[in-house]
């Protein structure tokens, strides 16, 4: 009863916190975008990752709270499918928006000299057809959920799944057998073009490494620039993604194929599920100080206002 409660005041912990931080992150750039002339690509995309993950723990943490205190079947039929089904795109949109964030940030930092300084977004209107394919392409690809999910509510034999709402009723083996790939090919090729990115920022920091120390022997002053600074910020990003993603991945697998319903096992992913949407926010918080900038900048507005 006592490790009950402990999971129920995790999970309620993780959903808040998690929610206001990335709440934070989407103020202070929206108020970023709005004041400045010229609107930074980079600064849309984390906007549209803090909604991402939003999504996620409203529709992943707020009803596993809900039902981890005891209220049982309180999703009908329609609320269940749109809870289960906005969970799965927000997912999806989470590895589409980390992706299209490294890709960006690559393209960014390199060097102007190579040809990939020609694919530098000049604003953030050339990052707004990629978040519109991510929504439709998520969107088609969790279709299936609409028909194969239904509330807990209703008194019939199903197949139920570790979330204690929904159920998943049992699907036609030609619509899994399209389902599937899809979502394997959606992760694999995202997820290559995140290792493929982050694998030449990480080059690229390593030779502005070599060059500080050699400036610094040459006893010459030398800042980093901003672009670096935020490469930085999205490499541990992605290392925070990385890990969440493939530990959730490696639990799944190993509950999938146990013989019996480890409730530890199950727990643990749920946590893991919510972990990168909880903890990015702060990582962004952290390391690029924006709570501090957003209230100095507030600070100095309000005493040109006096």
């Amino acid at each position: 009863m006592f490790l009950k409660y402990i999971k129920d005041i995790i999970f309620l912990f993780m959903t808040v916190v998690g929610t206001l931080g990335n709440m934070s992150v989407s103020v202070n750039y929206t108020f970023s975008c709005w004041g400045s002339p010229e609107k930074k690509p980079i600064h849309l995309i984390l906007i549209h990752m803090a909604f991402t993950n939003i999504l996620i723990l409203l529709a992943k943490g707020l009803p596993k709270t809900i039902a981890a205190f005891g209220l049982r079947n309180f999703l009908d039929d329609i609320g269940c499918k749109i809870i289960v089904y906005m969970e799965r795109v927000a997912r999806g949109l989470s590895i589409c928006t980390s992706s299209l964030l490294t890709v960006v940030q690559a393209i960014i930092i390199s060097p102007r000299a190579s040809g990939w300084s020609r694919l530098r977004p000049k604003s953030t209107w050339h990052i707004l057809p990629f978040l519109s394919f991510f929504w439709i392409l998520n969107a088609l690809i969790s279709m299936n959920l609409i028909y194969s999910i239904t509330s807990t509510g209703l008194n019939i034999s199903q197949h139920v799944n570790d979330d204690n709402y929904c159920y998943f009723t049992l699907e036609s083996q030609k619509i899994k057998w399209i389902v599937l790939p899809l979502m394997v090919l959606r992760d694999t090729v995202f997820q290559g073009a995140m290792g493929g990115a982050s694998g030449y920022m990480a080059f690229l920091l390593q030779k502005h490494h070599q060059h500080v120390l050699y400036l610094l022997n040459s006893k010459l002053l030398y800042r980093t620039p901003p672009e670096l600074r935020a490469a930085q910020s999205v490499l541990l990003l992605m290392l925070c993604f990385v890990f969440f993603y493939w530990t959730d991945c490696a639990f799944s697998l190993i509950i999938s194929i146990s013989a019996r319903n480890n409730t530890f096992m199950i727990n643990t992913r749920n946590f893991l599920t919510l972990g990168y949407a909880t903890f990015s926010p702060f990582m962004l918080i952290h390391r690029d100080g924006l709570l501090v900038k957003f209230w100095h900048a507030q600070w100095e507005k309000l005493k040109k206002c006096l």
